[in-house]
């Protein structure tokens, strides 16, 4: 964060670049970081027999889940929106871009060892990498535009499921498949322990991306501004760092959790004895 002090010191001399973060955004990002936290570590719980809840019927985490992809993806359209302001080369963006879409591919493999049956072949991250490329092909739209697509993404699969029934049954179990099912025009879930198809959810980063272009268009909007270091909280200070490191967070917490937890489970029973 930017000092207050007036007087130079290695602090104050160097942190222009954390200026390019947007403060608020980082902690934002944050505290979607925790809230997947508790909502895996309640997921590992239960696969472990540990606590038993359903989480694939059980409207409490179907409801929680779709709120973090939800702000996962808010995150990443306001901060292509932010991006889109400064200097940037379509270099650097694919540079993050595989990044993103490499991660992605780790997360099918080491779902593939965890779950064989159910493995994640198209998750957030694998969504994400395929929104961020769409949405930079329709960047340059208006407002008006961009809402409108997000509208329309948002509510294909409905209007799908409700036409499905009329559509020929070939094409239906033809979008139904594994290679074209992350289109999102689905008439049942595939099993897989993560999903986050391009509809419905490119809707939520396009709309995201607008309203993020507005706010950094808006002296003295909430995006943009910057919290002051004096009156930050630690948590304050501690979502922001989260949310500057979140994709290699995200690779890793399940590993910590997942592995202590069975750790646990191991050591428990030797415990008692």
């Amino acid at each position: 964060m930017p000092t207050q002090f007036h007087r130079v010191t290695p602090l104050a001399a160097a942190p222009r670049a954390q200026r390019d973060r947007l403060d608020r955004l980082d902690v934002l990002r944050g505290l979607a970081m925790v809230w997947m936290t508790a909502f895996h570590f309640c997921f590992d719980l239960s696969h472990l027999q540990l606590w038993r809840q359903d989480f694939y019927h059980d409207p409490v985490w179907i409801w929680q889940r779709a709120a973090i992809v939800s702000l996962f993806l808010l995150c990443a359209g306001l901060g292509q929106a932010a991006a889109q302001t400064r200097p940037s080369s379509a270099r650097r963006f694919y540079q993050r871009w595989l990044l993103v879409a490499g991660c992605a591919a780790l997360v099918s493999a080491g779902s593939y060892l965890v779950f064989p049956n159910s493995y994640i072949y198209f998750g957030v991250l694998h969504g994400m990498a395929a929104m961020l490329l769409l949405l930079r092909l329709v960047q340059g739209c208006s407002d008006r535009v961009l809402f409108g697509l997000a509208m329309l993404c948002m509510l294909a699969p409905g209007l799908y499921s409700y036409a499905a029934s009329g559509l020929p049954v070939s094409l239906v179990e033809l979008l139904n498949t594994k290679p074209l099912s992350p289109l999102g025009l689905v008439t049942r879930k595939p099993v897989t322990e993560d999903f986050v198809p391009i509809l419905p959810w490119l809707g939520i980063m396009l709309a995201a991306f607008s309203i993020g272009r507005q706010q950094m268009a808006k002296p003295g909007a909430w995006l943009p501004g910057y919290l002051a270091q004096p009156a930050q909280s630690w948590p304050s200070r501690g979502l922001a760092w989260l949310g500057r490191n979140s994709l290699p967070y995200y690779m890793l917490h399940q590993l910590v959790l997942m592995g202590s937890l069975m750790l646990l489970v191991l050591l428990l029973p030797t415990a008692l004895d």
